[in-house]
């Protein structure tokens, strides 16, 4: 059994419970006038949950703004670009801390991605020109050249690095958590899940994992987990939490967040890590100035910044990469 899958980053989800807390309806209400006014599914992507029961407030401090421009790494910005002086982003939009959400007026996008994003476009001397875009949809519209890039947890996967470029900035990868009374310790492999029900995203690469190794069940002679997935963002912890599903499967950081904001739930540990990076069409010219953007903001402190803002430590790396090998473990 693999356990190289391929990783994604998670839907817009929140907690579900029977007293939905003020924030919960709050940043509710924002995302179903986004979503009325044509925006698009804003996240596309599974697993991270909005603050509950512990802490409703979201980052907000600027960690961004004192970032100067980096000549050095302007000067490997191909001259059309540094002449525009402008990027189009394609960023997810619609999942909770770390991953990038919306403010309670419903316009403003905050989160770990949006951080770098900006910072990095500082350190390069570009404005961005950013917009919201399904998860799904961001990197086949980078291959047709609608974006110049884009944002949304994107991890370093074999198949995808034979279609899209990468600038590392983070390491994340792929978990599970349950309810605080479950009997489970730590998933290392998935007979472990044999009988269960693992919510996750519809659509997303934690479905696909979870469906390519269903028969290791069948093979030990063991009843199948079932895999219960949901378009419905506050659906997948709602099932959890009311005992339709057993364990959620998402991203490590996504749903550190999420029991660190949620009553009632354990973080089972790390599955699979993975290298998560900006994405560009494949063969960008983009690549070798954001690496030394990323690089500058690693040495100037910035980044330490960003990362202790969002409480992903954990997350750092000490170099920028183009597209390295995906992580195996």
């Amino acid at each position: 059994m693999s356990k190289s899958a391929h990783f994604l980053h998670p839907h817009f989800l929140h907690p579900h419970s029977r007293r939905i807390p003020a924030a919960f309806a709050l940043i509710t209400a924002a995302t179903l006038t986004l979503t009325a006014c044509g925006s698009g599914d804003p996240a596309g992507t599974a697993g991270g949950a909005a603050p509950a029961g512990k802490s409703d407030k979201i980052p907000t401090q600027d960690v961004v703004s004192s970032v100067k421009k980096d000549e050095a790494a302007a000067e490997l910005l191909p001259a059309d670009v540094r002449e525009r002086g402008t990027l189009s982003l394609a960023t997810a939009v619609g999942g909770s801390p770390p991953g990038n959400t919306y403010l309670e007026d419903g316009k403003t996008i905050v989160g770990q991605d949006a951080d770098f994003a900006e910072a990095v476009a500082k350190a390069l001397g570009l404005k961005l020109k950013r917009e919201a875009a399904s998860f799904e949809a961001i990197l086949p519209a980078l291959d047709s050249g609608k974006y110049d890039l884009g944002t949304g947890n994107f991890g370093v996967t074999e198949e995808r690095r034979k279609t899209i470029d990468f600038v590392t900035y983070i390491n994340d990868g792929q978990g599970f958590a349950v309810r605080e009374d479950s009997k489970l310790k730590k998933v290392t492999d998935f007979r472990q899940l044999c009988g269960l029900n693992v919510a996750t995203g519809a659509g997303t690469t934690f479905e696909v994992t979870l469906e390519d190794n269903k028969h290791v069940c069948e093979d030990a002679g063991k009843k199948p987990y079932s895999v219960k997935t949901y378009a419905e963002q506050g659906a997948i912890w709602g099932s959890l939490q009311q005992g339709r599903s057993d364990v959620v499967m998402s991203t490590i950081n996504g749903l550190r967040y999420a029991v660190a904001h949620q009553e009632g739930l354990k973080f089972l540990g790390e599955y699979h890590r993975l290298d998560v990076g900006f994405a560009f069409k494949k063969g960008t010219r983009l690549a070798p100035a954001f690496q030394a953007a990323v690089n500058r903001l690693i040495e100037d402190g910035t980044y330490d910044r960003i990362l202790k803002k969002w409480g992903t430590q954990d997350s750092a790396i000490e170099k920028s990469r183009i597209s390295p090998p995906e992580i195996k473990d």
